[in-house]
């Protein structure tokens, strides 16, 4: 949905200011999802392409027209991703909103954490310049989710508007317990179901 250019702090991703509010309503603050955000592909801030009539629409109205389609999707940052305060909205608002993956060059280490709580998979270009090699109307895949285990690379794949492909190999942190937060979407979803069978 989105591929951000340069920095991409957690204010880029969700806002602060007058959203804090709705901190308590996830709904309501998601209208402020990725509003800072710099589009890659047209260095316009908070805009990008819908891809489900190829509109240019704000990111927070993409991503609920994507929510509402049942398309999942995954955001693309540069460097350090996430930098910046430990709001947990930043986390919260794209797996509330149907993001699966976030792939970037690096990530602040708290933004990293927050994903894998919220059960959103955080993946590191293992070339660096893969980055550079995605384009605005590119489709991208995570490859094998079903074998993901620690300190094993995640196959992805580039699918361009030719039809041609490209793999790519990301990294990844995750633990065995983090693993198992992502399949249940969301660390909170492991202690509901703990709750429940107890």
């Amino acid at each position: 949905m989105v591929k951000a250019q340069g920095k991409c702090t957690t204010d880029h991703i969700s806002a602060a200011g007058k959203w804090l509010r709705y901190r308590g309503h996830l709904e309501n603050i998601s209208g402020n999802l990725f509003l800072g955000a710099v589009n890659a592909f047209t260095g316009e801030t908070g805009t990008g392409l819908d891809i489900t009539d190829g509109q240019t629409r704000s990111f927070p109205d993409i991503a609920k027209r994507y929510h509402a389609a049942g398309i999942a999707w995954v955001a693309i940052g540069d460097e350090n991703y996430g930098e910046g305060s430990s709001r947990e909205h930043a986390a919260m608002e794209p797996r509330h909103r149907g993001c699966l993956v976030v792939l970037s060059r690096s990530f602040a280490r708290i933004a990293e954490t927050n994903l894998k709580k919220q059960g959103v998979l955080p993946l590191t270009f293992a070339d660096r310049s893969t980055y550079d090699a995605i384009d605005a109307d590119d489709r991208i895949s995570v490859l094998g989710l079903a074998d993901l285990a620690p300190d094993t690379q995640v196959l992805c794949r580039i699918t361009k508007a030719d039809g041609t492909t490209v793999d790519f190999r990301c990294n990844h942190s995750m633990s065995p317990e983090q693993i198992g937060w992502f399949r249940a979407g969301g660390a909170l979803n492991i202690i509901r179901q703990a709750q429940l069978g107890g």
